[in-house]
C-alpha cells in the first residue's frame, strides 16, 4: 500500500459523492458499503507513518459519508446507524488530532439531532461544539456550524440569538478560501438556504421568500438541496395564504425529487402537503397531492 493506492481509493469515494446529488441514496448503498469496508480494512493494515495517517484520514471521511448516505436513504429515519458512523469518524479524527475531520462528523451528527430527532437543544449544542472544534482550523466548517446553530435558535423561537448566529456565520464564510481543508463542503448557496429556512421558521415569510427564491435559482446542479429549498419556499407561500404560488413551487419541488428522492426534500414536501389540507377540495391541490403519492409508489 502506498499514496497512489490512497489516491485511487479517495477518487472512488469522490465519484460516489458526486453521484449522491443526482441519484437516490438507496442505489448507492451497496457500492458505498463495500468501499467503506475496504478502506477500514486497509487502514488497519497500512504501514506506520504518512501512509497510515493518510489512510486513517480517508477512513474518517468514508465513515462520515456513509452515515450521510444511510440517513438519506432511510428518509432521515435511521438515526442510530448514521450516528454510529459519525461516532467512528469522530473517534479516529480525535486520535489523529484532525479537528477538521472531527468537526465535519460532529456537524453531521448535529443534522441528525436537528432534522431527524427534532431535538433542537442537542442540535444547538452539537453545532456550537463543532464551531469550537474548528474555530482555528476551518472557516468553512465554523461558518456552517453557526448557520445550523442559527436554525436551532429559530426552531426554539430565539430570534435575537438566531440573528447573531447568522451574522457570525456570514463573517466566517466570507473569510473562507481555497486553502481551507473543508473547502469542498462550501457552496455559495449555503447562507441563503439556511437563512431562508430560519426566517420561515420565525414567521418572516417575505424575507424567507426573497432568500429562498434567490437560492433556488442558483442550485440548478444540486437537485437534493434544491428540493429542500423549494419545499421551504412552498411552505412560506402556503403559510402566507398564497395558494397559487404555493402550488407552483410545491410541484417544482416534486419534480426535483423524481430522480433523487432525497430524504430532506421528501420530509419538507410532505409537511407542505399536510399544510395544504385546508384547500384539499380544490382540484389543483388534489392533483398536486396525487403527484406526490405517485412519486412514493414509484419508490
Amino acid at each position: 500500500m502506498d499514496l497512489v493506492t490512497i489516491a485511487e481509493l479517495r477518487g472512488g469515494m469522490q465519484t460516489l459523492a458526486e453521484r449522491y446529488d443526482r441519484m437516490p441514496s438507496a442505489t448507492l448503498l451497496g457500492h458505498a458499503g463495500q468501499h467503506v469496508s475496504q478502506v477500514t480494512f486497509l487502514a488497519g493494515e497500512a504501514p506506520a507513518g504518512r501512509v497510515q495517517r493518510e489512510m486513517r484520514i480517508l477512513q474518517t471521511d468514508a465513515a462520515t459519508f456513509m452515515g450521510q448516505l444511510v440517513w438519506d436513504a432511510s428518509q432521515r429515519h435511521d438515526h442510530a446507524t448514521a450516528r454510529s458512523y459519525y461516532a467512528q469518524s469522530v473517534e479516529v479524527a480525535r486520535h489523529l488530532r484532525d479537528r477538521t475531520a472531527e468537526g465535519h462528523a460532529l456537524l453531521r451528527t448535529c443534522y441528525v439531532a436537528l432534522y431527524g430527532a427534532n431535538d433542537y437543544r442537542e442540535g444547538l449544542e452539537l453545532a456550537l461544539e463543532t464551531a469550537r472544534t474548528t474555530r482555528y482550523t476551518s472557516h468553512v466548517l465554523t461558518g456552517l456550524a453557526m448557520l445550523h446553530a442559527a436554525e436551532a435558535h429559530a426552531f426554539l423561537q430565539e430570534g435575537r440569538e438566531c440573528e447573531r448566529a447568522l451574522a457570525g456565520a456570514e463573517r466566517h464564510l466570507e473569510q473562507a478560501n481555497s486553502s481551507d481543508a473543508a473547502h469542498d463542503l462550501l457552496s455559495p448557496t449555503h447562507f441563503g438556504r439556511l437563512a431562508g429556512s430560519c426566517y420561515l421558521t420565525l414567521g418572516d415569510y417575505r424575507k424567507a421568500q426573497r432568500l429562498l427564491e434567490e437560492t433556488a435559482a442558483e442550485l440548478q446542479d444540486r437537485r437534493k438541496s434544491r428540493a429542500i429549498v423549494l419545499g421551504n419556499l412552498a411552505l412560506s407561500w402556503i403559510r402566507e395564504g398564497d395558494l397559487d404560488a404555493g402550488l407552483a413551487t410545491f410541484n417544482d419541488a416534486v419534480n426535483e425529487l423524481q430522480g433523487t428522492r432525497g430524504g430532506g426534500g421528501m420530509n419538507i414536501v410532505f409537511r407542505a402537503a399536510r399544510e395544504l389540507r385546508p384547500w384539499r377540495s380544490e382540484p389543483a391541490v388534489q392533483d398536486a397531492q396525487d403527484r406526490l403519492m405517485a412519486l412514493m409508489e414509484a419508490a
